[in-house]
Formats: structure tokens, C-alpha cells, sequence
């Protein structure tokens, strides 16, 4: 149990900050149907008001482990040039908790008739609590965790681009501008909390690719980049069986390999499921990897905005 302990104190450390310089933001092995949190151009791109659920249990079985919550929509408006969204976010990783809020706007320009490109604002605010008095430490009175963090609001904004076509996609982004402090602190003083959040720069792209009447192979890529910590790579190669069924691996780079699958119930709704398990820290030995469920919905529009062919992204 010591040794869980102190796994669980260094994982939390490294996920908010203190003293070392490593990637925050949830990752998700959903990324592709999970776009709206990763870049803020993709605000509208579906030609529909899209809602998408899922939630995320890291590394199951271990104490204090990552779950994560995200809740979006969007839809483009009256105006084919403008769309718009709403995410809320829910992270919670021992005794740490962040619950995020943020609206987006993209502007979208027809490049051509297949092709589109839209720029994308949000803005927000992250509320970040942690309750340190409950993790067990070697030093029972160190100032640095004897007092809590209580709904310590954050805001901040972010933007991007996303570039669309029928069958591909790719777009870069930066979800939070702004490097805020976790809590009010005395830099000057070692005994307080100095974490923060840290900018982080996304690359996303995919295709989807048709060998026969009745398969597709969907490869897709999102690159993280952060100061301070390693270049870090999800790919995923899915093959789409008549147009409904998605079966698929994925691998990151550095810390986790596993699958997922998709169904299309019908032309609005779908479903999904994967599992990733981490090799690349030690705490592979004590968790029973990670799941993830998934739900999207698309209040697909009448008349001249009803959607006439499939939506791939």
C-alpha cells in the first residue's frame, strides 16, 4: 500500500504541475469523435446540431485514478459561415478536480466545392479545486499540502483552424492560451502550491479511405506538444465495415497501445467503446487499463440544411 501511496503522489504531481513541467489536458482515445475539445474550429462542421457524450475511466482499479466527463455540442446557424458550440469538462484525478465551461465560434470559408476552412475562438473558464489534506505523506505537517484549493476559477481561450473536405481533415490548435496559477501563491515562498496550467499545442488530421463498395480504412493522428514534456503521438487505423461498424487500434507514443469499436445505429446516432492499456510507467503493474464510452447524436436538419451525404468527421 506504501507503494500505491507513492505512485499516487508522484502521478498527481506530474498531472497538476508542481514542480515538474508535463502534459495536463485529458487525453482521449476518442479523439476523432471527440474533436469540439481538441479545436475550436470544428464548431458547426457536421452541417448539424451535434451532441456528444463520453466518459473516460483511466487506468481502472488504481487509487485516485483520472475519470474524466466531457459534454458538447454544436451546430452551424442560420448564417452557413458561422458556427457554434458549448463543452463542459470534468477531470478528476486523486484529490484534484477541474470542471471546465467554454463557447466556441468558427467562421467557415468555402475554399471550393469540396472543400472548407474555419478559424476558431473559444473562451471559457476552468474551476480547479483540490482537497491536499487527504493524501498520506511522509511529512505529515508540510505547509505545502496543509491547506486546500476551493473552486479557484480560471479563465481562458484558445483558437484554431480546421480544414475539411468529404474524405479528410487536418487542423492545428491551442485549447488554452493563457498559463494560469492552480492557486493565489508567494512565489517567493517554497511552503506554497506553485502549479499551473500549461499551453498546449495540437495537430489533428484523418482520412477516410475507400477500398471496396463495403470497406473503408479511417487512419487518424492527434500530436501533442508542451513545453517540458516529450512529443507525444495518438494514431489510430480503424476500418469502417458497410458504412456502420468501426474496428479499429490505436497506439501512443510512449505510454499506451489498445482498440475501439463504433456502431452507427442509425443515420444520427452512434456509439462507441475502447480500451487502452498503458505500458509505459510503472503503474501498468496496478490497473486494469482504461475504458472509454462514448454517444453522438445529430439533429440532422430539414429542407435546404438536411444532410444529403454521409458525415465522416
Amino acid at each position: 500500500m506504501k507503494t500505491l501511496n507513492k505512485i499516487l503522489f508522484v502521478m498527481i504531481l506530474t498531472f497538476v504541475g508542481l514542480a515538474v513541467q508535463a502534459q495536463q489536458l485529458p487525453m482521449f482515445t476518442h479523439y476523432m469523435n471527440n474533436t469540439l475539445v481538441v479545436n475550436p474550429a470544428y464548431a458547426g462542421s457536421r452541417d448539424a446540431l451535434t451532441v456528444t457524450a463520453l466518459h473516460r475511466s483511466q487506468w481502472v482499479s488504481f487509487p485516485g485514478a483520472p475519470t474524466t466527463q466531457t459534454l458538447t455540442l454544436h451546430s452551424p446557424i442560420r448564417n452557413e459561415h458561422i458556427g457554434l458550440g458549448l463543452a463542459v469538462f470534468n477531470d478528476k484525478i486523486g484529490p484534484t478536480n477541474n470542471t471546465s465551461i467554454f463557447a466556441y465560434y468558427s467562421f467557415i470559408m468555402k475554399l471550393s466545392q469540396k472543400s472548407k476552412l474555419a478559424l476558431g475562438l473559444s473562451g471559457g473558464v476552468n474551476m480547479f479545486q483540490a482537497n491536499l489534506s487527504m493524501l498520506t505523506l511522509d511529512e505529515k505537517l508540510d505547509p505545502v499540502f496543509m491547506n486546500n484549493i476551493n473552486n479557484h476559477v480560471m479563465p481562458n481561450f484558445g483558437f484554431g483552424a480546421y480544414y475539411s473536405r468529404e474524405r479528410f481533415y487536418a487542423g492545428i490548435s491551442v485549447p488554452n492560451v493563457l498559463e494560469n496559477k492552480y492557486a493565489n501563491t508567494d512565489e517567493t515562498n517554497e511552503n506554497t502550491f506553485k502549479g499551473k496550467e500549461q499551453r498546449h499545442y495540437f495537430f489533428i488530421a484523418g482520412a477516410m479511405i475507400r477500398l471496396t463498395e463495403s470497406l473503408d480504412f479511417k487512419p487518424t493522428t492527434l500530436i501533442k506538444v508542451t513545453e517540458g514534456a516529450p512529443i507525444e503521438a495518438d494514431l489510430t487505423a480503424s476500418f469502417v465495415i458497410l458504412k456502420k461498424l468501426l474496428v479499429g487500434a490505436m497506439y501512443r507514443t510512449g505510454d499506451a497501445y489498445g482498440g475501439l469499436v463504433g456502431l452507427d445505429i442509425n443515420e444520427q446516432l452512434h456509439i462507441g467503446y475502447s480500451f487502452d492499456y498503458s505500458f509505459g510507467l510503472r503503474t501498468f503493474k496496478y490497473h486494469q487499463g482504461s475504458h472509454e464510452i462514448l454517444l453522438r447524436y445529430d439533429f440532422i436538419f430539414t429542407n435546404k440544411r438536411q444532410i444529403h451525404s454521409p458525415r465522416y468527421f
